[in-house]
């Protein structure tokens, strides 16, 4: 009986925090020159803070509500879609974002 307590316990504490990050969705492509790209795409109602990063050089923005940016292609073409990381968080916990270009 305990283990079906701390299971429960254990989905009450980790359900909120599973639901805490914005959804997006990234789209990867190639462009015609053979760089690597990438695309964000923010599937929420709320203002977004961003950054797209590859190999230590970070672009960071502001992304409307159900909008999505613009390619930003990688600068070498060795790069491919595994060199990007991104992230994204609301705008509400992060303000600092407020002075970077909005999508």
């Amino acid at each position: 009986m305990k283990i079906i307590h701390y299971f429960c316990l254990a989905l009450t504490v980790i359900s909120p925090m599973s639901m805490a990050l914005p959804k997006v969705n990234n789209t990867f492509s190639v462009n015609e020159s053979g760089f690597a790209r990438v695309q964000v795409h923010n599937d929420t109602f709320e203002m977004l803070a961003c950054y797209v990063a590859i190999d230590g050089h970070k672009v960071k923005f502001q992304l409307q509500p159900k909008s999505s940016t613009n390619w930003i292609t990688a600068t070498d073409k060795r790069f491919n879609y595994k060199n990007f990381s991104t992230w994204c968080d609301y705008l509400d916990v992060h303000p600092k974002y407020n002075a970077y270009r909005i999508y």
